[in-house]
Parts: C-alpha cells; structure tokens; sequence
C-alpha cells in the first residue's frame, strides 16, 4: 500500500507493507527461487516489449498483414481454416523459410491425430 503525505508544500511517498504485501512478496522470491528469474513478475515491472525475431511466411502480403513480417520465432503459433485453404502449405513454406535460416522446426498435424 502507498500512502502520500504533504509536509510544507513537497509531497512524500511512504510505503507501508501490510501483512498481505509480505505475503505476496515472499510468494514471488519462493517462485522465481523455484523456476528462476523472471518467471513471475508484477504487471508494470520489467520491459513491455520484448524483441522476437521472425520467421518469413513467403507470402509479402501476409507478412505484411501480420504485422511483424512473419511468425514470431520461437513460438507456438496456430494456424486453422477451412478444407483445403492452403494451411499445410502454408506451414511448409514457414518451415522451408526457418530451415533456411539455419532454425528447427516442428509440423504437428492435430487434424489426423
């Protein structure tokens, strides 16, 4: 909890951990102690952007319509549409694109399964 105090005209900001804070604190440290830092953080903390690099579709326009120029790499990205679209193929170029860029990548068919 924050509290604001006004002394001679400045303002000071006095933090006051409550029992609740300690409780959310030491819940966090056991957290990122457990899986390691950075897999848990406060909404507002940290950087908001984080920078991915991309995997081309081979399609211009549809890179361009997602808006960063292809599938975002590392990634899970689903992909879905009706009855011979042109999604496997799409996926085979993604593939064929990050196989170029010396990447792995992974087909899982869940249609067939």
């Amino acid at each position: 909890m924050v509290a604001k105090h006004k002394q001679g005209g400045s303002s000071k900001v006095q933090v006051v951990r409550t029992g609740r804070d300690k409780a959310l604190e030491a819940t966090i440290m056991q957290i990122e102690r457990q899986f390691g830092k950075g897999s848990i953080m406060r909404l507002g903390e940290g950087p908001t952007c984080q920078e991915v690099g991309i995997i081309p579709t081979g399609s211009i326009g549809l890179d361009k319509a997602l808006g960063i120029g292809g599938v975002p790499r590392g990634r899970i990205v689903e992909i879905f549409g009706p009855e011979s679209s042109g999604k496997t193929t799409l996926v085979l170029h993604i593939i064929a694109n990050a196989q170029k860029g010396g990447g792995l990548a992974a087909f899982v068919d869940a249609e067939h399964a």
